[in-house]
């Protein structure tokens, strides 16, 4: 065993005075990009205020609220009943383990403690009966990641991948991170005729992203050895695009729409860093948001009963910051390696009275993390495929409503290489394993 584990750091240091190592131990950590921690559609939550969470996210062709149809696809609000506003306040409860194993050196498994993880939602819509523009204005967190491993002791029973960096073990010490994103959405939408709108929304983000260690700069070589610094010295960081929207209503009981959230551009992140004596390091990170394509179709034609469904495509894979993979001549990992994934989303509502509405919803996606760049994502933990929510409302008066919501995401786990940049250690594996929980309350005023 001994032998092993010796023979093993050697190795490692030999690679890393070869080609600038711990690029390896950076696939081994990737972490990265910026959004409000919580696991879901990739980097996106699946809904957005308790209404919209608690039909899955179907929202494209069903306008049952402000903050659903505000994010995703603004023409919708012109659908809407009457002008309202909107406050809620979830927290996501995830729960994550990474195991890792080399054969001769140990294999161990390690519980994330990253804690919960507050998601806030507020939105307003301004409808004039007399006027063909309904105006609103949503400000929410769209999604995100966190993750908080401590390192483990280079030895028998070490988990391999969180033991201390070269010289000192085999991979990359405690993984902490915690990424956060909000946006805000000034929005207007146009009735072109009775059936059919048309909206328009610019998009203002505001990210930040904390990553320790920072892999994805390269590393510092004081000492003689590579070594990556932390990477939680950061600041918010601005970004924007735009988003577009229609909506149509064919008749009574059927009505469908599409939107197109275009990919959310981002001035770089920005970290002050150190190396392994303490000198200052400045790092920086450019990665943006993808863009999202949305279709869906809502049908009412059962008294007290509305279903509804959108497809969405996120396209990853041609985003800056996800398309890139493995890691750059300097040490740096060069991205996630992430693949353009489709969602559906499914709700349905039942009004059980004039007062008193339940909900349920399903989502589904694809998992945009290849087995091979598992590696590169253990400090995101975004691989869930399947969710599971439910939700209520009460109308406490004529124009207030009372809204809660639940999701589970099921448990899921992803197995991939032990990569060096030599290539793959044989016998090796490293295992991120992830399960989340998600409340939300919030009210309604209607006027």
């Amino acid at each position: 065993m001994r032998r092993a584990i010796r023979a093993l750091n050697c190795w490692v240091l030999r690679v890393w005075h070869t080609r600038s190592l711990i690029g390896s131990c950076a696939l081994l950590a990737g972490l990265l990009t910026a959004t409000q921690s919580a696991h879901a559609q990739g980097i996106f939550l699946t809904g957005t205020g308790p209404i919209n969470q608690s039909m899955g996210g179907a929202a494209v062709a069903a306008p049952l609220d402000s903050a659903g149809a505000l994010n995703w696809n603004p023409a919708t609000i012109s659908g809407l009943r009457r002008s309202e506003m909107a406050m809620a306040l979830g927290v996501v409860i995830p729960q994550a383990s990474l195991s890792s194993s080399i054969l001769g050196v140990g294999a161990g498994t390690t519980d994330s403690a990253q804690g919960v993880s507050p998601v806030p939602t507020m939105s307003f819509v301004l409808k004039n009966p007399d006027s063909i523009f309904t105006w609103g204005l949503g400000v929410y967190g769209i999604g995100g990641f966190s993750s908080n491993y401590p390192s483990s002791a280079f030895g028998p029973g070490a988990n391999p991948i969180l033991t201390p960096q070269p010289p000192f073990g085999v991979g990359v010490g405690r993984v902490y991170s915690m990424a956060q994103i909000y946006q805000i959405a000034p929005t207007v939408s146009v009735a072109l005729t009775e059936n059919l709108s048309f909206g328009f929304a610019p998009t203002i983000d505001l990210a930040n992203a904390q990553v320790d260690p920072l892999v994805l700069a390269p590393p510092t070589t004081t000492t003689g050895t590579p070594y990556y610094g932390p990477g939680t010295g950061s600041k918010y960081s601005w970004g924007g695009g735009f988003q577009l929207g229609v909506y149509y209503i064919i008749n009574p009981s059927w009505r469908v729409g599409a939107s197109y959230k275009s990919t959310q551009w981002f001035e770089p992140l920005q970290y002050q860093s150190n190396d392994a004596i303490g000198n200052p390091v400045f790092g920086r990170v450019n990665v943006d948001l993808p863009s999202i394509t949305s279709i869906g179709a809502s049908y009412n034609g059962i008294e007290r009963l509305l279903w509804a469904v959108d497809v969405r495509y996120f396209d990853y894979a041609n985003t800056n910051g996800f398309k890139q993979s493995g890691f750059l001549p300097n040490g740096a990992v060069a991205g996630l390696g992430w693949r353009s994934v489709v969602g559906v989303s499914n709700g349905v509502q039942y009004s059980l009275t004039d007062r008193f509405d339940l909900r349920a919803g399903y989502t589904y996606i694809d998992c945009p993390i290849p087995s091979s760049q598992e590696q590169a994502n253990i400090a995101t933990s975004l691989i869930m495929r399947n969710f599971l929510s439910l939700g209520a409302s009460y109308r406490i008066r004529r124009n207030v409503m009372a809204n809660v919501a639940y999701t589970h995401g099921f448990t899921t786990s992803l197995t991939g290489p032990y990569v060096t940049p030599s290539g793959v250690v044989p016998d090796a594996s490293v295992t991120s394993r992830v399960t989340v929980d998600w409340i939300q309350a919030g009210l309604t005023v209607q006027f």
